[in-house]
């Protein structure tokens, strides 16, 4: 009997696939979107020093939203990430879906940035 693979499997090839040509570095980091079922996680890597510069999550605690899985959510993180961000200097970025489809969450937290002063 033929099983399909698992799709956390295939994001995870598809994620290291795209990862060999996105790099961060100091002067333009690397906007990492990670996603689970109920939350979802952004932050700005610089691959050089391998350093987090900045993070936002549905799980944070400035975050005031009551449901966390959703485009609303997902918007929100956005606009926190670039906010926090812009505040470090950081405005030009590498954006890195982690992939996922650039579709539905991804899109809402990537269009969100952008709208909050992200450039990508």
């Amino acid at each position: 009997m033929i099983t399909k693979p698992d799709k956390n499997v295939v994001r995870k090839k598809r994620h290291r696939r795209v990862r060999r040509t996105l790099f961060g570095t100091a002067e333009r980091p690397r906007l990492n979107v990670y996603r689970s079922n109920k939350h979802i996680y952004a932050q700005l890597i610089d691959d050089v020093a391998g350093v987090t510069l900045v993070s936002a999550s549905t799980v944070d605690k400035d975050f005031s939203l009551d449901t966390t899985g959703n485009i609303e959510a997902a918007k929100k993180v956005g606009e926190l990430v670039a906010t926090r961000a812009t505040e470090k200097g950081h405005k030009n970025v590498v954006f890195d879906r982690g992939g996922y489809l650039y579709h539905g969450r991804v899109k809402a937290l990537a269009d969100a940035a952008r709208e909050a002063g992200l450039e990508f």
